[in-house]
């Protein structure tokens, strides 16, 4: 690895982060997959007592599969509507599943006191583009269709994702606009994977980051968009070459210094203030992709609660 000034408080951390490389065929990635359920990395959370969790499967697009989510709905009663989160796991499109962010998710409803919905999509390369954000948008569909059900304001739904989860959560944000379907009032996108062309600085620079990086980022989007992809690909799969990005919700975006994903986050961060979208932007010093994962670090912390005190903000009732 190179020389990176990485905040010192990662420094005794590093040496214990999984390596993730080796995403060249399914085998491969398949035994990334179960190492990280054995790691603890993918892995669900002790539940809190102040938060009710349910599993369930909801209809996918016509002619797909079932669609796994889980709710998370604070404890205490409420006489009013709660906001709502639609939640997108990461995992470069090809790992993770909704136990990755259930400790999370059951922050954001206990401290925010909203319901949240997690989506377990359809992953590559086994299903590539569109399964995984048409499962995506089949689940933010079926929670503001189901918002009286869950005691969700349908005027208050922000949608949230980290890394690939973050460029889902920002397609997603283009197919409900586009489709017509649920209005969002907010899109929380962290360190987003968003750019398919792999050309910003920051892309070619770092190419042996952990936990992300050149060479894994190839991999990514070669299993995401398949085998038999030619052309530009979807908006819907790669946000960063939509050419209209009006109308969109307001965002929060997230980027860490030494991640190849930093500069197509800011590009996008200022596309969307050039077409007249809100945007808060914050770029983390001496981070890397992931680094929020280690939470004792006085900058995870602070990015912990710039973006907690962001949600609130956008679903707090009017």
């Amino acid at each position: 690895m190179k020389d990176y000034d990485f905040d010192p408080e990662f420094e005794k951390l590093l040496k214990n982060l999984p390596v993730l490389s080796n995403f060249s065929s399914l085998e491969k990635i398949q035994r990334i997959r179960d190492a990280r359920e054995k790691d603890g990395l993918l892995g669900a959370a002790a539940d809190r007592d102040d938060v009710i969790k349910e599993d369930r499967m909801i209809p996918g697009r016509v002619g797909d599969p079932d669609v796994a989510i889980r709710i998370y709905r604070p404890k205490a009663a409420s006489e009013s509507l709660r906001g709502g989160v639609f939640e997108i796991h990461g995992g470069g499109f090809m790992m993770g599943n909704i136990d990755m962010m259930d400790a999370w998710c059951q922050k954001v409803a206990a401290l925010i006191d909203v319901v949240v919905v997690s989506v377990g999509y359809r992953l590559a390369p086994e299903h590539p583009f569109p399964a995984g954000i048409e499962d995506c948008y089949a689940g933010l569909v079926w929670m503001a269709e189901h918002a009286a059900e869950l005691g969700v304001d349908k005027d208050r739904i922000a949608i949230a994702g980290q890394s690939a989860g973050g460029g889902l959560a920002a397609g997603t944000a283009l197919m409900a606009r586009d489709r017509g379907g649920p209005a969002l009032c907010f899109q929380l996108l962290e360190i987003p994977e968003l750019d398919d062309r792999l050309e910003t600085a920051s892309m070619q620079a770092y190419t042996d980051t952990p936990l992300w990086n050149l060479p894994n980022a190839i991999w990514s989007w070669k299993h995401y968009l398949g085998a038999d992809h030619e052309g530009d690909p979807s908006p819907y799969a790669a946000p960063a070459r939509c050419e209209d990005l009006a109308g969109l919700p307001p965002a929060y975006i997230s980027t860490m210094e030494f991640d190849p994903l930093r500069d197509e986050g800011i590009i996008y961060a200022m596309g969307l203030l050039a077409a007249g979208v809100s945007v808060e932007l914050h770029s983390y010093p001496g981070t890397f992709h992931g680094s929020s994962l280690l939470a004792g670090t006085e900058v995870s912390r602070r990015g912990a609660e710039e973006i907690f005190g962001a949600l609130g903000r956008r679903l707090k009732a009017k």
